[in-house]
């Protein structure tokens, strides 16, 4: 069996809506991981969609759904509010305990998913992820929400609220998981001293040589960036791009940001080695096909 394993797993995130029909998705580990808020690991409707398909396409992988509550509607109220800390932890445990994962995994992230599967990477080399698939995922997180599913929705009018408010404020951060990955290039110092999750992950305060030589270990980080997303301010940020420091309209890709140059995290030296795989396509937030999923993802799983 070796890593041949998939893990679905649901950590927060905005609605994700692959193009193929009524499918949604959650935080993908593969092991399969989702991550979308609002969704849930066992939505038959949604990550079960992403699970059926990676089981036919690679027969005999081992698919694990991980569910962060005691039923699906836990589930997906902690992709909106447990603390992201929280649930990274809680999710290294499970794969230290489960016996079918100790020779290594592959992780699949989808939106949110992505740098909370980078977490676990960095955070819990036991058992060892071998490649991490981030689709759509914000690695130097959000400064904006411009287009939270369902906008006459109470959840996301509060997330709003609560962002405007004070997004570094210690209840909302330690409450609200957007928060945890809100990126305020214009306030950069406020953003490195109180964002508790996203600052951490990456080197902002300090370099974590451990994070730094996790990471590295991984065979393959593949970034899927989508040209039209509508929910991810910046959409560079699903490459590891972001503003330039101090305002927010110009943006500058990873290789000439200070992460990069300065090698805090070990993406230039992965780089390269060839471990960074950049895709792209058109289309708005996750809007996948089966056909783009089977073609240009599987092969990284099997």
């Amino acid at each position: 069996m070796g890593w041949r394993v998939c893990i679905v797993l649901a950590i927060l995130e905005l609605i994700c809506r692959p193009d193929w029909p009524g499918t949604q998705i959650s935080t993908c580990l593969c092991l399969l991981s989702a991550g979308t808020k609002g969704d849930s690991c066992c939505n038959p409707m949604s990550m079960g969609v992403i699970k059926k398909m990676v089981e036919k396409e690679i027969p005999g992988i081992y698919v694990l759904s991980l569910e962060i509550g005691k039923n699906m509607m836990e589930d997906v109220e902690n992709s909106f509010f447990l603390n992201v800390n929280v649930q990274v932890n809680m999710v290294c445990q499970i794969l230290e305990k489960d016996p079918k994962l100790q020779q290594g995994y592959n992780a699949i992230g989808f939106s949110q998913g992505g740098q909370f599967l980078r977490a676990v990477a960095q955070r819990c080399p036991t058992p060892p992820m071998m490649t991490l698939i981030s689709v759509g995922g914000q690695h130097q997180g959000v400064f904006g929400l411009p287009r939270c599913p369902g906008e006459s929705s109470h959840i996301c009018d509060f997330i709003r609220k609560s962002l405007n408010a004070g997004a570094y404020s210690k209840l909302v951060q330690e409450r609200l998981v957007q928060a945890q990955y809100w990126h305020d290039p214009i306030k950069e110092s406020v953003y490195r001293n109180y964002s508790i999750f996203l600052a951490d992950i990456n080197q902002e305060r300090c370099v974590n040589e451990s994070y730094k030589k996790n990471l590295m270990a991984l065979k393959k980080f593949v970034m899927v960036k989508f040209f039209n997303d509508s929910i991810v301010d910046p959409v560079d940020s699903e490459w590891f791009g972001f503003y330039r420091s101090g305002q927010a309209k110009e943006t500058i890709p990873l290789q000439e940001s200070t992460l990069y140059t300065e090698d805090r995290l070990g993406l230039k030296k992965m780089d390269k080695a060839g471990k960074l795989v950049f895709l792209a396509k058109e289309g708005d937030h996750l809007q996948i096909s089966k056909e783009w999923f089977t073609a240009h993802i599987i092969p990284f799983l099997k």
